[in-house]
């Protein structure tokens, strides 16, 4: 386990804190540790394709150094 340390704005806090106190998650921990997992389920797609993307480019350009 990793403990980050960040800043968000206090509007986002206040809904993620509502969510909490309400029961529809466990802890702020919970939350952001969902939040994440759903982010990057969402967008893995897009990250590969500009991986693969990035490695098609060095392949045709080798490296720039």
């Amino acid at each position: 386990m990793t403990t980050l340390q960040t800043q968000i704005p206090d509007q986002l806090l206040q809904q993620a804190q509502y969510l909490v106190q309400q029961g529809w998650v466990a802890n702020m921990d919970a939350l952001i540790a969902e939040s994440m997992r759903r982010y990057l389920e969402s967008h893995s797609e897009a990250m590969t394709e500009q991986f693969i993307r990035e490695d098609v480019n060095w392949g045709l350009q080798g490296r720039s150094e």
